[in-house]
């Protein structure tokens, strides 16, 4: 979802090929082809298979590398190896863009090796790659939830990491997609209007159910950004307004009172809003209305 935005990253995929020595990149460079691939994973000792895997890691064969140290893991536990072999396939499994598995081999990474060589790495792109995993604001944002925590975790982790601005980019990204979420949420209630279909799921008229929503999400992402905020409120004047046109006799006026006290919250905040002729029609014709005057939508 974020691929485009995270060019920061790109640098920190050599943090490991910069400790590796000598002899591992001549291997690099003599190892190459898929049959020699398929010979060493078949017949090699466990030591030349992982100098092969990284050798296929600093060649760019992630999906490979990721493979064969995968397989090293568990023989490789308790040796000289077992830590470096462990961060090189959740990294492998990054750059191939197997985000979901690479989270969650940089927990086992951070969680197993606390006072390892790439531990603030570990932690770091472990919040990355949910952040790349990000789904479309239509669909359910679990992940994105997820990203939030561990992107603020590593911070409450490491207050002065270098890595701090980066971070602190993509937590703001990340919040900034929920509030659009919750945007397209309460503007699906809002253009279903009267219709009932699904008013058991909503609980009330969509109506109701717009402004509660977008009330909600002013109160929960304090954040948004003041287009965001002047939208919400929009949103739940005209949706108070619609509300109390289409109400009984016996709720009409106060709605509309409610309407009139909604306009005065959203001119105060926003009085130069693109959208201020529509808000005072809003409230000239809850006037009306409260006055006994026929008044009709827009």
């Amino acid at each position: 979802m974020f691929r485009e935005k995270a060019v920061f990253l790109q640098p920190f995929k050599y943090i490991a090929m910069k400790r590796l020595n000598l002899l591992f990149l001549l291997v690099a460079l003599m190892l190459s082809g898929c049959g020699e691939y398929n010979a060493v994973t078949k017949y090699a000792d466990q030591e030349y298979k992982y100098e092969f895997a990284k050798a296929q890691y600093v060649q760019g064969r992630y999906t490979r590398a990721y493979e064969m140290l995968n397989d090293l893991i568990i023989p490789m536990k308790g040796t000289g190896y077992g830590e470096e072999c462990l961060y090189l396939m959740a990294m492998s499994a990054y750059l191939s863009g197997d985000y979901e598995t690479s989270s969650t081999a940089f927990k086992k990474y951070y969680q197993s090796y606390p006072r390892g060589l790439y531990v603030e790495e570990a932690h770091y792109y472990s919040g990355c790659a949910l952040y790349e995993a990000a789904p479309d604001p239509r669909l359910d944002q679990t992940t994105t939830h997820q990203a939030i925590t561990e992107l603020t975790s590593f911070l409450e982790r490491y207050p002065y990491t270098r890595l701090k601005e980066q971070t602190q980019d993509m937590i703001q990204r990340l919040q900034d997609h929920l509030v659009e979420k919750e945007y397209m949420t309460c503007k699906l209630y809002y253009d279903l209007g009267t219709y009932i279909g699904n008013s058991s799921r909503t609980g009330g008229s969509n109506y109701e159910a717009c402004i509660i929503s977008a009330e909600n999400a002013l109160r929960d992402y304090p954040y948004a950004s003041a287009e965001r905020r002047e939208q919400f409120m929009l949103l739940v004047l005209r949706s108070r307004y619609r509300l109390a046109l289409h109400s009984v006799e016996e709720k009409r006026v106060e709605r509309f009172r409610q309407t009139i006290d909604e306009y005065y919250g959203f001119a105060n905040e926003f009085p130069e809003s693109q959208y201020l002729k529509e808000a005072q029609g809003y409230l000239m014709r809850s006037q009306r209305a409260i006055k006994g005057q026929p008044v009709e939508d827009e």
